[in-house]
């Protein structure tokens, strides 16, 4: 019989989806991918496959998952099976210079980046930003990497000190600091390559955006004010939403969260790409909405589609 199968890495992370599939009796299994042996003599089983690694995997000491993956992917495209999230999209899951390079292909602006491999190269890259910028990873996930510079000095001094950790791949950026007038940046969902909620996410307390559950830091509300941490937006618009679909399209994602950031002058700069996107529950439970749930709806229309039960 057909199933849904679902790949990741972090059981955490799938519970809720696991829900949601039991709530409508959909028949499914999961494949945890942190080792495994992958036979290429035999056929992938018949199903909708949904792909869930993630670029933080290496922080949970799953260091190879990605490489194993995209391994499988390349074996279930082959044999033309159904997938969410392919080959494709995990290359961009695991790399931010991918993400960049790819919308602004679409016309979509991302803040002004380089990429340096090397301590050295990170300080010498920083020298040619003008005013404050950030640090991150290539490969990263969860604001790893993420420091704020407002000069070349305090860059060099953190970089040749012990606490400079290097992406896993061995990237780091050297990003423009967006400055918004309010502190908080917008996270827009897609589920099946459509627009389905953008999210308002409060950053008074640093880059450490994860919307799932088991990421939250104690309160889910900001000290400093009232408002939610995570707050789903009525009526949200923006003029280009069908440049970001277009985006997911050519790069064969069909979930995924989009963050960007508005700058005091009004222009947005998106800065990331999740594949392997999660959901807050209280923000969704307020705005009476579940991402989780229209997933599984439409991964239910797609094994039935592929012949599934």
């Amino acid at each position: 019989m057909a199933k849904i199968y679902v790949l990741h890495e972090n059981d955490e992370w799938v519970v809720p989806l696991r829900k949601q599939l039991d709530a409508r009796e959909l028949p499914y299994e999961e494949w945890f991918l942190h080792e495994g042996v992958l036979d290429l003599s035999q056929p992938p089983p018949e199903g909708v496959f949904y792909n869930r690694m993630s670029a933080s995997s290496h922080t949970r000491d799953h260091r190879f998952a990605p490489e194993y993956t995209a391994a499988i992917l390349s074996w279930l495209e082959a044999h033309s099976r159904t997938v969410f999230n392919g080959s494709r999209a995990l290359m961009l899951e695991v790399s931010k210079v991918a993400q960049y390079a790819s919308l602004e292909t679409f016309g979509i602006r991302t803040p002004k980046t380089l990429a340096a491999i090397g301590r050295h190269r990170v300080v010498e890259a920083a020298q040619s930003m003008e005013g404050s910028f950030i640090t991150k990873h290539n490969r990263a996930g969860k604001g790893l990497g993420v420091h704020l510079f407002h000069d070349v000095e305090a860059l060099q001094r953190f970089v040749e000190g012990p606490e400079f950790e290097p992406s896993i791949d061995g990237i780091t950026l050297i990003q423009e600091y967006i400055e918004a007038p309010e502190p908080f940046i917008t996270r827009m969902e897609f589920i099946n390559g459509q627009f389905f909620y953008a999210v308002r996410v409060d950053t008074s307390d640093g880059f450490q955006l994860c919307p799932a559950d088991v990421c939250a830091i104690d309160d889910q509300f900001c000290p400093t004010t009232a408002r939610a941490k995570f707050e789903i937006i009525q009526d949200f618009s923006l003029p280009n939403i069908e440049a970001y679909e277009a985006f997911l399209a050519a790069n064969d994602i069909r979930v995924a969260g989009i963050e960007f950031i508005v700058n005091k002058e009004g222009t947005v700069f998106t800065y990331d790409v999740n594949t392997n996107t999660n959901y807050n529950s209280d923000a969704e439970a307020l705005a009476g909405v579940s991402a989780f749930g229209r997933l599984s709806d439409v991964l239910g229309d797609a094994l039935q589609q592929a012949g599934g039960e």
